[in-house]
């Protein structure tokens, strides 16, 4: 699951290029580009199964990957401290980016709402090609979209933004509820009729159609073991498998999951992260008191939120139907104070000036968030999937693929600084400037920008 260069500062746009220059290293704002980084690591840890197992292992250990010893709690602590919370965190970034590219940037050229929606056009180009031609779990599709809407609510107060978002957020869990609800009345439906048929008793035409609609659910290759085995032999097999598999997925995820799910919900904590950068919050601009209050109340809410949900999950024995009704909304709810509490604790690390070496690399990483989520894509594909490459989906349980994940952080942390060393952006937020502007951007660092 992306990478928002839309999060930049408001002096790193240009529109047009002559009248607003990219902004230099030190008018950066360094607590947003930490977060940043700390925000895409975080998302490996959970993108890293989505990249290697059957994707219904990331709310269901026992489909694959292991479910016992390490492997479980790995999988206990990468649902507490990651699956939503860090790409909660990443959304509320993107909607917060357009608060600071609007109040620089609008005071240079009146038209530069063309240019914002220009930048997300490309980024919508940049999304289908990564989710059709390398991995279905792309976020940049819904990011553009979510993001067409973000521009007309720029002037709201926080307060405002805030309230819209959290309304946004639980609707969204409410369409979830709904949608299980709905499946597990059809399950229950079909079970009753099938009980009726065993005992020789005729059925009704609306419990025909709900068993045959059961069926048609069971004898998919979208849920339960035959998801499982069908993801398993596509990523395995040859690059025409491979190929179809993404494209069946991402079709899902494009046409099914953005329209009722996900695009809710990505639009609320962009409405929430809006409301907080305008606050001053997610720059690190509040009192340091007020984010070790936030972090201390949003782990005590958020976390226990998440782990009643996530234990209610394990004692139905991870149940599609029961995820989707309670373990799922409960987790995305939760998520929301486990994301504020962990962006507060790295502000908490940023202003006391401790970490100062781990810092600064995840600032790099940040600043050229694009570029480094789309490189876990090529590692990660060309490790895992057949056809061009070495097919080892579904070969490691969770304790080996943190190893993947821990390798790729350190190597992120260490080549993201030398790369800005010397030059200004990462290689795809270069092309991203280049495509929008219609114009080669500048690549190389001039000696008074270091």
């Amino acid at each position: 699951m992306t990478a928002d260069e839309s999060a930049l500062p408001a002096s790193d746009i240009a529109a047009p290029v002559e009248h607003l220059q990219p902004v230099t290293v030190k008018e950066r704002i360094s607590a947003v580009d930490i977060l940043r980084g700390f925000a895409l690591l975080g998302i490996l840890v959970i993108n890293i199964e989505a990249f290697s197992l059957p994707s219904i292992v990331i709310f269901n250990p026992l489909a694959h990957g292991g479910a016992t010893g390490l492997d479980l709690l790995i999988w206990k602590f990468d649902t507490l401290f990651c699956f939503e919370k860090m790409m909660a965190l990443f959304s509320m970034l993107f909607g917060g980016g357009l608060i600071l590219m609007t109040a620089r940037a609008e005071q240079i050229n009146p038209n530069f709402k063309g240019f914002y929606y220009r930048r997300l056009m490309w980024l919508l180009v940049f999304g289908l090609i990564h989710a059709y031609l390398l991995w279905w779990g792309d976020i940049l599709v819904p990011y553009a979209l979510c993001g067409l809407l973000l521009y007309p609510m720029r002037k709201k107060s926080p307060r405002a933004l805030i309230i819209v978002g959290i309304c946004f957020i639980l609707f969204s869990a409410a369409i979830g509820i709904g949608g299980g609800s709905m499946m597990g009345y059809v399950r229950d439906s079909a079970t009753e009729a099938q009980k009726k048929l065993d005992a020789g008793e005729s059925i009704s035409a609306l419990e025909q159609s709900m068993l045959r609609s059961w069926t048609q659910v069971e004898e998919s290759d979208m849920m339960g073991e035959r998801a499982v085995a069908s993801e398993i032999e596509a990523f395995q097999g040859d690059l025409s498998s491979v190929h179809q598999k993404r494209v069946q997925l991402s079709s899902m995820m494009h046409l099914q999951s953005i329209p009722f799910y996900i695009a809710w919900r990505i639009l609320g904590l962009m409405f929430v992260g809006m409301g907080l950068m305008k606050c001053g919050f997610l720059k690190g601009e509040l009192q340091l008191r007020t984010y070790v209050i936030w972090a201390i109340v949003g782990y005590i809410i958020g976390l226990s939120i998440v782990w009643y949900g996530m234990q209610t999950n394990i004692d139905n024995n991870f149940d599609l139907i029961h995820h989707l009704t309670t373990g799922a909304p409960l987790n995305a709810i939760g998520s929301v104070f486990v994301a504020i509490a962990n962006a507060s604790l790295v502000i908490i690390i940023y202003k006391l000036g401790w970490l100062t070496w781990l810092l600064k690399r995840l600032q790099a990483v940040g600043r050229m968030a694009f570029s480094n989520y789309i490189f876990h894509t090529l590692v990660f594909t060309t490790i895992f999937y057949a056809g061009l490459g070495f097919g080892l989906f579904a070969h490691f349980n969770r304790s080996t693929l943190i190893w993947f994940v821990i390798g790729m952080w350190v190597f992120q942390l260490y080549i993201s600084p030398i790369w800005l060393k010397h030059f200004r952006y990462g290689p795809l937020e270069w092309g991203w400037r280049s495509l929008t502007y219609w114009k080669r951007q500048p690549m190389r660092v001039r000696a008074e920008e270091e």
